[in-house]
């Protein structure tokens, strides 16, 4: 077949992961083994003051395999030079950081090997956190290492809130209620940045929704779910009151020192923001407090989103086994959770991907952020990864869908359209988009 017959094939529902397991895995690795140690090329753009030491504790204690750190640019550079490894048949890596991209599209698209054989027998072993397992799957097989989500809470400034005789909220009617009163004092209750729609999906993952489902042979396409609706309320009344301020995360530098000023007051946050807060915070450190994630009113249990990204074995690696081999050492082992610590920020990548993360909770709260209230962190990201669950699923042509979501998102902060008719338009654009590729799809 030809590269864009392929591409449709693979993106297909049904027939996703025989077309991509019958053009082929990127070698054998009983014929591909070396006389020496087998070599695991891994790429990241993450500091070499974090990645180093990983590659230095595994390679002392791995003989016949090692790895080789090579440093990206940035995620994006690092898919464009994946896909032209990958286009060239050479020069192709055996592990790549998450560059923000999906399973299915990613595995569509001919990038991710199948290495559901050699992910299997950890998973049999109880090795992963249930909800971490998702989102590495397409039509139950691998297509990437599982990683799991960070635990999703909520950081107050609790000096402003306090100061004006504010209750901390618990539910999302709350925060608006709450939004209200402190509009009144020129104090926004929230940041919603015009380019970054992951508030909305954030709260549709909450509710327990997604936009995409597998039925049958077809993708089913729902922007306008119950679940999804829910979440655009919140979203609406927050616009509709002005509870919301609209820094960009382009310029970091001013969006530090707006959030630092007081003027803007909840943050949604995980673990992995806290030393990098905790080391640009000037003003209000010590004036943060943690707290429970708000829940929808009508919740009948706690509930956290967590869809965690997988780290990819990229088409061509000539050593599956050795690669999932290392990536799930890394990931679920003491020694490899231990040798990821970064004396900058002084705490641990968050170790999701395991069942029981709880014994680098403590390191995971930095020690000035919270002040007197530090002790307070360690229930609230306890219970986060408790209420932690994955119904979010990512159809072939999502990498798009959310660029157009984007646009809408930016339309919807700046009032010029309601979250229901961007919802509207997204689910049009989907199915739309879905047929031009000549992938079932129902919706």
């Amino acid at each position: 077949m030809n590269r864009k017959q392929g591409r449709v094939a693979a993106a297909t529902a049904v027939a996703l992961s025989v077309v991509l397991a019958g053009c082929g895995s990127g070698g054998d690795d009983a014929d591909a083994k070396d006389k020496g140690p087998v070599t695991i090329e891994m790429w990241s753009w993450r500091e070499n003051r974090v990645v180093d030491p990983i590659v230095k504790k595994f390679n002392a204690t791995h003989a016949d395999i090692k790895l080789k750190f090579v440093k990206q640019a940035d995620n994006t550079s690092a898919a464009a030079n994946l896909r032209n490894a990958v286009a060239a048949g050479k020069g192709v890596p055996c592990l790549v950081q998450n560059w923000d991209a999906e399973a299915p599209s990613v595995a569509a698209e001919g990038l991710a090997a199948d290495v559901t054989e050699y992910i299997e027998p950890y998973v049999e072993k109880g090795v992963f956190n249930e909800s971490a397992l998702a989102s590495a799957q397409v039509n139950g097989k691998y297509y990437g290492i599982p990683s799991g989500a960070e635990p999703s809470f909520m950081i107050v400034n609790k000096a402003v809130y306090d100061k004006y005789g504010v209750a901390v909220p618990k539910t999302w009617d709350e925060v608006i209620a709450a939004g209200k009163k402190l509009k009144k004092h020129g104090v926004y209750i929230m940041n919603m940045a015009g380019e970054d729609p992951s508030t909305l999906v954030g709260l549709v993952q909450q509710a327990g929704g997604t936009w995409y489902k597998i039925n049958g042979d077809s993708w089913h396409v729902d922007f306008l779910s119950p679940e999804s609706l829910k979440a655009a309320d919140v979203i609406q009344r927050l616009v509709d009151n002005n509870l919301v301020a609209n820094q960009t995360y382009m310029d970091k530098p001013a969006l530090i020192n707006y959030f630092d000023s007081g003027k803007m007051v909840s943050l949604m946050t995980q673990v992995w923001q806290l030393g990098s807060l905790e080391i640009d915070y000037k003003k209000s450190l010590g004036d943060w407090e943690p707290i429970d994630l708000p829940q929808f009113s009508d919740a009948t249990r706690f509930t956290t989103m967590a869809h965690g990204k997988p780290e990819f074995v990229p088409k061509g690696c000539a050593h599956l086994k050795e690669a999932v081999e290392a990536g799930i050492w890394k990931s679920t082992t003491k020694a490899g959770i231990d040798a990821s610590y970064d004396s900058k920020t002084k705490s641990y990548p968050w170790p999701g991907t395991i069942a029981d993360p709880s014994p680098w909770i403590d390191s995971a709260v930095p020690d000035k952020l919270f002040g007197p209230r530090k002790s307070e962190a360690k229930a609230v990201i306890q219970k986060a990864v408790e209420g932690g669950q994955d119904t979010w699923v990512v159809g072939p042509n999502y990498t798009g869908v959310f660029a157009e979501l984007q646009d809408q998102w930016a339309k919807v902060a700046a009032k010029k359209i309601t979250m229901r008719e961007a919802l509207e338009h997204m689910q049009e654009f989907t199915v739309d988009d879905l047929k031009s590729k000549n992938i079932n799809v129902e919706g």
